[in-house]
Order: C-alpha cells, then structure tokens, then sequence
C-alpha cells in the first residue's frame, strides 16, 4: 500500500525572520504590500491577512512590518527536506511552503504510522518551524489535508487528519472547498455563482465545460488527489558535501547554550548522511563572532569520533561535553557545522552470543565520551612505534582515534620476548651488591639476555642487555645492564605484575 505523508508550514514565512525579531513581538510580514500572515500578539489587535500597510498601522502603531524573503524561505524548506531524508529518501517540494513525503517503505523501520508521524513532526519543530502533518495514498491528497485548516464546518477533519484507504481519502476531500485548489482560485467567484462550494460540487460538473471555461491544472490536481490519475515527482537531492549554516537570533555569551542551536544543524547533517549512506567520523562546528571593524575569527570546534556514527543522540552528546569545556572569548552570532570526514555507513552487526561488557561500538562510544569530557590528551591507549628501544616503542595515542594504521613496528613488537606491562617513567638506578644487582634484596637473573644495540641515528647509542630478575620475595622485574666500554651500570626498567 502506498502512503504519503503531506506537510504544510503555515508559518514559514514568519518564522524564517525569526533572527531579526523575539517574543514578545507584533510582527506582520507582508507580501506585495499585504499582510500575509503575522505573530499571535499582531492578530489580536486586529490585524488580518489582506490587510495593506496603512491599515496595519492605524490598528497597531507599535506593529513591526517586515517584507517577505523569499530566499530564506527557500533556504529553510531545503534545511527541513535535507532533515527528512533521514526518514525517506523520496522527499518532494510542493506548492505554497510544503513537502511530501513516501513513507510507504518506512513505517516498520520506525515503529508504525503514528510513531513516524512523532519523529518527523518533533524534527521539524526542533528546527524552529510549525508543521501540519497529514497522511493519505495518494500524494495529492496528503496536500490537501495538511493544507486546509480544520474549521468548525467541516465535521470530522478536525480529529482526524489520516485517511489510510482510498475510499475514506476520497469522502473527506469531498467535504473540503474548492477553493483549496489554487489553480481554482481565480475562478472563485464564477464558481461560487454556479453553486459550488466544495471539491465534491466541483467533480460533479461536467468535464469538458469545467476544462473549457477554466484552468486544465484544476482537473490535473482533482486526478491525482481522488487517486485516477499517476503522480510523478522530482525528488529532493541531497549535495555532495555537507555544510550548513545558521545565524543566531541573539548574542550567546556561554558556550553551553550554543547546543540548542547546534542541534538544528545536527539533524541536517543526519539527514544529509542517512541520504548518502554515510556516516561521520569528524565534523567541524565553527562558532562565529562579531564581524566588521572589530572582527574576531570564528572559533572552531572539531569532534573526532572513535568509531563513524549517525545517531543524533551520541552526536548531540559529545558535542554538550566539549561545549561544557569551552570559554567563550566573544558572543556567538552564529553557527556553521561541517562534515569533514565520513565513512561509509555499516549496518550493526548482531551475535547470537553477544560478548560481556557491552560490543565494541558501546566501548567505542564509551571512549569518545571520555575524550569530549576530560579531553582527548587525557584518554589515551598504547601506539607501539617500529623501535626496539622500550622507552620510544611504547608511544601513546588519543583513544578516540582509531583510524590508526598498523605501524611496521607492531607485528616486531609481538615477536620480541617477554616484557612488563608497566615501565617506569624513567629507568631507576640500582646497587650493585655481591656481584648481582640489588632492589631491596640482591635479584636473581631467570632469563636473558635481551641485547638491544640501536638509536645511533638519532642521538648517543643505546647498548643495553635486559634481565628478567626475582627477588627475595619472588617478585619479578625487568632490569638492564648498560654498557659503555668497561663501566657497567645497572638500572630497574619495568614490573611485571
């Protein structure tokens, strides 16, 4: 069965001035010198779409008059389309500030009609916009029910704004009028004096006058809406590249408080990854200053993640610890999140018998927690370098980063004999007691020697021969002899456990 979901943004063109104003405002937005629509507060003291200027402003002096921009308008439906791709990727731009959506093969992958209408309804609004779902099979259809205001007239349409089967899809625009269609609203007067009234009154006259005496769209728009006719769609292509920006509706002076805008760039970025089948294993937010005379670069912001992720849940997290460790130097004015390396995106892999203490991704993810919440330079894992020199082959790297290659080294270092887990930071020098090295008690050698004879090209030569020693307490140590001509010196290296 197909299913359609249809969205009408009632409010788009209010709401994308939303950066030059905050409540409580009396704003109007106007549109070839008439109101088009306007905030709550603007409507309570009179003001009604259609109204002009000096209206407007003869009822609300104090009214805020702001023409409409289409390119913010036109940005901001791409932002939502590029957020939806993350449920569908067959998203379509309709007439008058709405999308479509085919969700047909989408309801078991997030829990059934109603679930799916949530997600996407609560995605829409956390990028700061009103939508007006519908769902209906057919594309047309969905339209027309997301974009007709419920009234007090039209009995069921209030409630109920789902029509899952055709026949109840085709009732219930039967009861909406005609003057929906915008292709109809030329002929608004000529109709109304004809007797009709309603989509129904419209269908039942006849064909080839109605084509004749009109516009051929209104027929075009009835087929498709009742389900007679097919429907063809360009659907919405997400870029290349992902990099989006947003500007902020006032200063920010804390850091912390940036993540509430962040997150609308979050969801365009899982939208945009869903689409490609990506997912994102660092990605750039760029905090923005003042600019002009007193410009102050941007502050840049890069998340490096363990293991490539999509889920806004973990994204927003690591990006709520490393803004909780960030101070300001100046107030944020706006926001610009960049995808600066993806992976293609893997499926998880389920085991019929999972290991204990969580899969590698939930450690993974353990890590980069950590990175963002103590820094990556306090989080660190063993690197082994290609050197036979313990204090230099034992380097350290950032646990996050496991893009790290298999360094030459490694497979030398799993082929060297047996040596402690814990060095010291710098080699101890030991007694030389009885002829055999002394550290609390005279040790006794068990295995060696490991010769080591190495770095002269970069710095004195290193010439040693390494023990494993016991003591009088059967503890067990690493312990090596440096030789330099006749002199012979010996020094405690490392503990086995």
């Amino acid at each position: 069965m197909t299913l359609w979901i249809g969205i009408h943004l009632p409010l788009l063109a209010l709401e994308t001035l939303r950066p030059r104003w905050s409540e409580p405002c009396m704003l109007a937005v106007l549109e070839h010198d008439q109101v088009l629509t306007m905030t709550a507060s603007a409507e309570a003291s009179g003001v009604r779409p259609g109204m002009r200027r000096g209206g407007v402003l003869a009822l609300a002096p104090q009214a805020q008059l702001c023409e409409r921009d289409a390119a913010r308008e036109q940005g901001a439906r791409d932002d939502i389309a590029l957020t939806l791709l993350q449920y569908t990727p067959e998203v379509a731009h309709a007439e008058e500030d709405s999308l479509l959506l085919d969700v047909s093969a989408s309801l078991s992958a997030f829990g059934g009609r109603l679930a799916l209408c949530r997600r996407i309804r609560d995605s829409i609004q956390a990028l700061g916009f009103t939508p007006h779902l519908s769902m209906a099979p057919t594309a047309q259809g969905a339209w027309l029910l997301a974009r007709y205001r419920c009234q007090a007239n039209v009995p069921g349409l209030a409630r109920q704004r789902r029509s899952l089967r055709l026949a109840s899809l085709q009732r219930r625009l039967d009861k909406l009028p005609f003057a929906i269609l915008p292709a109809a609203r030329p002929y608004q007067d000529w109709l109304a004096g004809i007797g009709c009234q309603t989509l129904a009154d419209l269908r039942k006259l006849p064909r080839a006058g109605l084509q004749r005496r009109s516009d051929k769209h209104i027929l075009e728009t009835l087929d498709r809406a009742y389900g007679t006719a097919p429907e063809v769609f360009e659907w919405v292509q997400p870029p290349q590249a992902f990099s989006a920006w947003l500007e902020l509706p006032d200063r920010i002076e804390h850091a912390e408080a940036v993540l509430f805008a962040a997150r609308r760039l979050i969801l365009q970025m899982i939208g945009w990854l869903v689409a490609q089948q990506l997912a994102v294993s660092r990605f750039l937010l760029s905090l923005e200053h003042e600019r002009g005379r007193q410009a102050i670069a941007p502050t840049p912001l890069e998340i490096a993640l363990g293991e490539p992720a999509w889920h806004e849940e973990h994204l927003l997290r690591l990006l709520k610890e490393r803004l909780g460790r960030l101070q300001l130097d100046a107030p944020v004015i706006a926001l610009r999140l960049q995808a600066t390396q993806v992976a293609p995106m893997l499926p998880p892999t389920a085991s019929l018998f999972p290991e204990p203490g969580g899969t590698p991704g939930a450690y993974a993810r353990l890590l980069e927690l950590l990175s963002a919440r103590l820094g990556s330079e306090n989080v660190l894992q063993p690197a082994a370098l290609a050197d036979h020199r313990p204090e230099v082959a034992n380097a350290w790297q950032a646990a996050a980063d496991s893009q790290r290659r298999p360094a030459p080294g490694d497979a030398l270092h799993r082929l060297q004999p047996q040596r402690p887990f814990w060095l010291l930071q710098q080699p101890l020098a030991l007694m030389f007691r009885k002829h055999r090295p002394f550290y609390g008690s005279p040790l006794r050698l068990l295995s060696g020697p490991e010769r080591i004879e190495c770095g002269w090209w970069d710095g004195p030569p290193t010439v040693r021969d390494y023990f494993v020693a016991e003591g009088a307490e059967a503890a067990c140590y690493w312990i090596y002899r440096e030789r330099d001509g006749d002199d012979i010196r010996w020094f405690l290296h490392g503990l086995f456990a």
